[in-house]
């Protein structure tokens, strides 16, 4: 069995979700933040005039994404910003409020689930526990009677529509023909294919007969050519000596296997992934991490995964679509949106610690000015920052772009409250000497050997050219020379 070669572009078109609410429940407000503007299309105005006529609560807004043939897509953002019920939509288990979804060539939006050629893999494995390893790989593949049948067709997989329909016509009218060759009687539409037997028969036999020794089992044409399928994926896998264990037998990481081996198996278009690694510990986790990046590279098989991680999102996806509130903030890859952050949102949530912020005043061409510090501007600002002059923005700085410095009056004086040394790192939490205003605490990650105690005073410096301004409604502010 040739495993993976059939892909398909997901295209998610001016998609909208709300769920209502109870009688009597005010809609929920949209989320304040100004840079809670929707990417593409902000959608028909029937739709939007709807959701505001109905008690219903609106999870996504405006969401349009394309993609590719094989690409790994990551959808990351915290707990509640849509992530999920938008996979859900994509797998046909949530009704549309609006916009169109299409898998390949086709609209999905009236098909059920199992029309819609994707796999899903669940955060929580959802293994049978009574069947064995072998016995959840191959279960979805006689549920949908595959078999020898699928790899006969999976080539043309791509083709349109109407191609599939010819091609599926043709082969039940010649199925049909050579079943009334043989029997002429009514069970001819029942016959499983390659066999003389109803499939109920066929189906019976194989229970019947599955715990006896393999020389005495039942074994059709359809259950020869489902084993083969099954024992190919455990080698992917390389789960083969776990195929006659139960579920509870298994670790953590065998089990979230078997969970992609029986998505696998079913040789889908699109997997969609939701929080895979959420239930293992952080080294199981970092191991299955790079498992799944290099079966998907292998299979090449369109992939959309979803994760509140936003390590696994840098580590995972060729792209990232950054989630907040229902909307997508941006989509990049992972370092355009690590060292290009559209706004202060992706900023502040892709980044571990996260971006430290100031609020400084900027003076025409290039000065910064805080009451602890002042900082001048290499002259790429100069151009971009001209409508600013006087007025305050938002200074970024990664914790990794600090250094332990002397006194300088461009430098940040702070206290150390919090030492933590990991051995290949250390990360402070510092606080502003003399601030006149509480702000939130600085983070800095420094080099594991210099010494640092708390209570410590120190003078921090940064890398000119790796700091991030934000205007007032949070959108970042980019020389053009670096876009």
């Amino acid at each position: 069995m040739e495993i993976g070669t059939v892909v398909a572009q997901v295209v998610l078109e001016n998609i909208y979700k709300s769920f209502s609410g109870r009688q009597g429940e005010p809609v929920a407000p949209v989320a304040a933040e100004p840079w809670l503007t929707p990417l593409g299309n902000s959608g028909t105005t029937a739709t939007k005039d709807k959701a505001k006529r109905s008690h219903a609560t609106s999870v996504l807004r405006a969401i349009n994404l394309t993609i590719a043939d094989g690409e790994f897509m990551v959808l990351v953002g915290p707990s509640g910003c849509g992530k999920s019920t938008l996979l859900r939509l994509i797998a046909g288990l949530e009704e549309l409020t609006g916009g169109n979804i299409y898998v390949g060539d086709r609209l999905v939006n009236e098909l059920p689930p199992k029309e819609r050629d994707i796999a899903m893999v669940f955060q929580n494995y959802a293994l049978y526990p009574h069947m064995t390893v072998y016995e959840n790989l191959a279960f979805g593949l006689r549920r949908t009677k595959v078999g020898s049948q699928q790899s006969a067709v999976s080539g043309q997989r791509s083709a349109v529509s109407s191609q599939r329909s010819a091609v599926s016509s043709q082969q039940s009218a010649a199925l049909t023909q050579n079943s009334t060759l043989k029997t002429q009687n009514s069970l001819t539409s029942h016959l499983s294919p390659h066999s003389s037997l109803p499939i109920w028969a066929e189906n019976l036999l194989i229970e019947t007969t599955r715990k006896l020794p393999k020389g005495l089992r039942f074994r059709s044409e359809r259950e020869r050519s489902i084993d083969q399928q099954v024992r190919s994926v455990a080698q992917i896998l390389q789960i083969e000596p776990l195929l006659n264990r139960l579920p509870k037998q298994l670790s953590g990481g065998q089990k979230q296997r078997v969970a992609l081996g029986r998505a696998m198996a079913r040789n889908p278009q699109v997997f969609l992934m939701d929080e895979p690694l959420s239930n293992l510990d952080a080294k199981l986790r970092a191991e299955t991490r790079s498992q799944i990046v290099k079966l998907q590279r292998q299979l090449g098989t369109t992939t959309i995964y979803v994760t509140h991680d936003q390590t696994e999102a840098m580590t995972m996806g060729d792209r990232i679509a950054v989630m907040n509130a229902g909307q997508i903030q941006q989509i990049a890859s992972p370092l355009e949106l690590y060292n290009r952050p559209a706004n202060r949102f992706v900023a502040e949530f892709i980044g571990s610690p996260p971006m430290n912020f100031l609020a400084v005043q900027f003076k025409a061409p290039l000065l910064l000015t805080h009451p602890q510090f002042r900082l001048t501007l290499p002259e790429v600002w100069a151009d971009v920052l001209k409508p600013y002059d006087g007025q305050t923005l938002t200074l970024g700085i990664r914790p990794e772009h600090f250094n332990i410095s002397a006194a300088a009056p461009k430098n940040l004086p702070v206290q150390v409250e919090l030492v933590e040394a990991l051995g290949s790192e250390t990360y402070l939490a510092l606080s502003l000497v003399d601030a006149s205003v509480e702000t939130a605490l600085l983070q800095a990650r420094i080099e594991p050997d210099r010494p640092v105690r708390i209570g410590e005073q120190l003078w921090l410096s940064h890398t000119p050219d790796k700091i991030h301004l934000f205007d007032h409604e949070g959108w970042a502010i980019t020389p053009k020379s670096l876009t």
